[in-house]
């Protein structure tokens, strides 16, 4: 997940007061139906028998190919699965660079997307979201023998490591901490549990997809922020019935414990409210 900078933009944008910047790709802006017109966006998926989810399939681990070339799986393909399961409709991937997933949105190559798309204003203009599937935070991760950082104002002095295009390279330097740069977080976690450094500060699920599969790294989260990040289903403006079918199908999977079950399956954790 060394790509989190470009995905967790909800987190930039939440954080403005403690001054994380938006470096999230976009997209270009989608139409709302004429004025008159009516929405056929969940009747026309309805009626195909099937809804088509763009996903980049190359973002483990919510959208990756299990040992690099099986079958299409991860926390955002699942769910997505199980919407569709609800919807009574067949899930159809089509997988897509990150760079191009808004445009292909516009151009209705596809119904929907399910990439770790975070909630902006800027993003609420232009599209329709569904309730969100996903939350997190932004974490200070130290060695777990490490009790002299416990809030983020205790950076200050302390040497953190930090890949320079990450959003949380400015929180580590405006906390007053010295950064060392890294390229990402496999080099950052490494210098922590080496003791080169005091600390990393990244994003919560990044640090629970490496502590589900490294359980003895010895590291933990020493403190996090209040502010959230929260990531849903994305459509075309003016897709009001088929975002509306979508949140009564999050609802119900919330309900019958299946968002919870898939969430600990990846994250040994609850990150879905």
């Amino acid at each position: 997940m060394n790509r989190v900078h470009s995905r967790r933009s909800a987190l930039a944008a939440t954080l403005a007061g403690l001054a994380l910047a938006l470096t999230a790709c976009g997209g270009g802006g989608s139409q709302a139906p004429a004025s008159g017109g009516s929405d056929t966006s969940l009747s026309d998926v309805k009626s195909k028998g099937e809804i088509v989810i763009a996903t980049e399939g190359t973002y483990k681990p919510f959208s990756f190919h299990a040992e690099g070339a099986g079958d299409l799986t991860g926390y955002d393909v699942e769910i997505a699965r199980a919407v569709a399961e609800k919807l009574g409709v067949k899930a159809t991937f089509q997988e897509t660079q990150f760079d191009g997933i808004f445009a292909g949105l516009d151009a209705k190559r596809f119904d929907t997307i399910a990439n770790q798309i975070s909630i902006n204003a800027e993003r609420k203009a232009k599209y329709d979201f569904s309730k969100p599937y996903t939350v997190s935070t932004g974490v200070i991760v130290t060695k777990a023998d490490n009790n002299s950082i416990s809030g983020f104002d205790s950076l200050k002095g302390k040497t953190t490591a930090q890949s320079l295009t990450s959003n949380f390279y400015k929180l580590a330097v405006d906390a007053g901490a010295n950064v060392q740069s890294v390229e990402g977080w496999a080099q950052s976690v490494a210098l922590v549990r080496q003791g080169r450094v005091d600390a990393t500060v990244n994003d919560k699920l990044t640090y629970l997809d490496y502590a589900k599969t490294n359980p003895d790294a010895g590291l933990k989260i020493a403190a996090e922020t209040t502010e959230k990040s929260e990531s849903a289903f994305v459509f075309r403006k003016g897709s009001t019935e088929l975002t509306s079918a979508v949140d009564k199908a999050l609802n119900d999977l919330r309900a019958d414990g299946t968002l919870a079950k898939i969430s600990e399956k990846y994250f040994a954790t609850d990150v879905t409210k």
